[in-house]
This record gives structure tokens, sequence and C-alpha cells, in this order.
């Protein structure tokens, strides 16, 4: 949490120093001039590539297909756009990455490594991505693969000293 709250506080500083540092070589007004027109041309291409991905999210439903990409780009623009309306070449920069499909690909697809699919996977235990526990508890080890893509055998070797078979008990219940 600390440091999302640092991030969020160094954008702005950036902002300010990269503006300064603008300001200094071209002038106060080109620098304005530069921000604004830099978060109209985003938000013009934010505006295209939302109308695509509409058209692409009801193509997949006509089909039968779950949106998933398609959602998680609208999600992207929706955030391309808040960066664009920010003033500074900073969040514009960012929008602008997060708006071009070339830049987007790779982002959608961290964002699903590494931040969709473990909250997902810690919702629902596992069952989204096949990642079921079926054996002991989670976290001890041992899973089956129901995918193929694990290991060589499903049975597992839990050694003799785990169970007394011989019925030498000393458990007086038995």
């Amino acid at each position: 949490m600390l440091r999302l709250i640092a991030v969020l506080l160094l954008i702005p500083l950036l902002d300010i120093m990269l503006l300064l540092a603008v300001a200094g070589v071209i002038g106060g007004l080109e620098t304005v001039l530069l921000v604004v027109l830099t978060a109209l041309v985003g938000m013009l291409l934010a505006r295209a590539e939302g109308r695509h991905t509409i058209s692409k999210i009801q193509r997949k439903l006509a089909q039968g297909e779950p949106p998933t990409d398609e959602l998680v780009d609208g999600g992207l623009l929706i955030a391309a756009g808040a960066f664009l309306l920010t003033p500074g070449l900073v969040t514009d920069l960012v929008g602008l990455l997060l708006v071009v499909p070339l830049t987007r690909y790779p982002i959608r697809l961290a964002l699903k490594k590494w931040v969709i699919t473990p909250y997902v996977d810690s919702k629902t235990g596992g069952f989204a991505t096949g990642e079921v526990y079926t054996v002991g508890f989670p976290g001890d080890g041992e899973r089956i693969d129901f995918g193929g893509q694990g290991g060589d055998s499903d049975t597992y070797d839990v050694g003799d000293d785990d169970y007394d078979i011989g019925g030498n008990s000393t458990d007086d219940n038995r």
C-alpha cells in the first residue's frame, strides 16, 4: 500500500519537473499548448479505440464467446482517458501508451498475468485456472493437475511411517 501511495505521489512530481524543464527550453505558453495538444490528440485516439473495442465486444457476444480481452482493453482505455485528462506530459505519455493498441497489448498481457489471474485464483480457490487442490491442504505442495501438464503420476507415495497398517495402535478407541 505504501508503494502505491509513493507512486501516486511520484507521478505529479515527475509531471511538474518535466513541465518546468520543457517550459525552460521552449517557453511557458508553448508548454501549455503542447499539454493541451497531447491531451486532445490522446482523447481522439481513446474515443476511436473505444468505439473499436465496443464493436469487438459486440462481435464476440454475437458469436457466443466471452469478450475477456476486450473488457480488459475497455478498462485500460478508461484509465487512458483519465490519464489524458490529467494535465501533464508524463500522464499524457502513460495515457498514450494505454491508447495505442501496439503498446496496450503487452500491458494487457502483464495485467492478466500478474493482477487478474492471481486475484481470480484467490477468490475462487483455484477453480478459475484449474489449480484445484484435491489432496491435503492448499499450500502443502500436493495437488493433482487435471490438465495433463503436471507431473508423470497421479498417485503419491505417503510412506510407511504415515499409517499404522498392522493394527498395533495404542489408541484404545479402535
